[in-house]
């Protein structure tokens, strides 16, 4: 089963995508220490939907890599045996 370099970006997208909506989600303040910047002066309304974002953006490119393994599964099995 050969798979495209497209597989180990999509996985890897989503790997960082996770880790960075983790962190968001357990320490919101983050956002706030790296920038020094406050958007929602202490609500949190905006590291919410930034996770949110985060998470929606981890599920694509987890639902893309998935499709591209099964591509080469697909295609792996299909290949003449010699």
């Amino acid at each position: 089963m050969k798979v495209r370099k497209r597989f180990f970006m999509e996985a890897g997208l989503a790997v960082a995508f996770a880790i960075t909506f983790l962190i968001t989600f357990l320490w919101p303040d983050w956002i706030e220490l790296a920038f020094d910047a406050n958007p929602d002066q202490g609500s949190g309304e905006a590291e919410w939907g930034i996770a949110a974002i985060l998470g929606l953006i981890t599920i694509l490119c987890s639902t893309l890599a998935r499709i591209e393994w099964r591509r080469a599964r697909r295609l792996g099995s299909e290949a003449p045996n010699v």
